[in-house]
């Protein structure tokens, strides 16, 4: 259990870092309530999830590629860009009720699975940190412990994507306004500069200088 239970704070490890998926989901939370912002994080999960099988597989080489890893930095950057310039275009009007069913929910859940499956980042932690788990744990237990500790990780992913809702829409609760705005705005720059910092790393490797 011991073991089990230090893997689940590896998956919330992983999670816990601030970047895109943690600001879309503060922003979804305070503008539209739990539903959205869980579901950001189980696009981005389930993102995370298909890395996981990926790694699991084997198959490391194709995302490995330099095409691949620049398409990759190129996408990741349009989306974030994208989601950052939508937030910033709908603090106009924004206010404290009235804001929770303005988006889809399946817009929500591929908003966050689409940053995370392009998220070059995401890539580099499944290939080092659960590639490493793996490695470790193939050559001590069987292939039932390997299932289970792949399934602590997805646990501790999960209870952080919850935690996170949580804290989004308790936060709405004692928020103005003006400090709604703010915090949207604040949002959607982080995103737009973690976009413009994707996009560089694209245009390095796409571009040789």
């Amino acid at each position: 259990m011991t073991i089990y239970l230090s893997y689940v704070l590896l998956g919330l490890s992983l999670a816990a870092p601030i970047g895109p998926i943690n600001a879309a989901q503060l922003d979804r939370g305070i503008r539209y309530g739990f539903l959205h912002s869980w579901l950001t994080g189980v696009g981005a999960a389930a993102a995370d999830g298909i890395y996981m099988i990926i790694v699991y597989a084997g198959i490391v080489k194709f995302i490995d590629a330099p095409i691949v890893q620049t398409f990759l930095w190129l996408f990741g950057a349009f989306v974030l860009l994208y989601t950052g310039v939508e937030s910033l275009v709908n603090v106009k009007g924004l206010n404290i009720s009235g804001n929770r069913k303005k988006e889809p929910l399946i817009k929500s859940f591929m908003s966050g699975f689409f940053m995370s499956l392009s998220n070059p980042l995401t890539i580099l932690f499944w290939l080092g940190i659960y590639g490493s788990v793996l490695a470790k744990t193939a050559a001590t237990s069987g292939h039932g412990q390997l299932i289970l500790y792949s399934a602590a990780i997805f646990s501790g992913l999960l209870i952080w994507d919850v935690s996170m809702a949580v804290l989004a829409t308790s936060a709405k609760r004692f928020l103005t306004t003006g400090l709604l705005t703010a915090i949207s705005i604040i949002s959607g720059l982080s995103l737009i500069g973690f976009g413009l910092y994707f996009g560089w790393q694209g245009i390095t490797a796409l571009i040789p200088w």
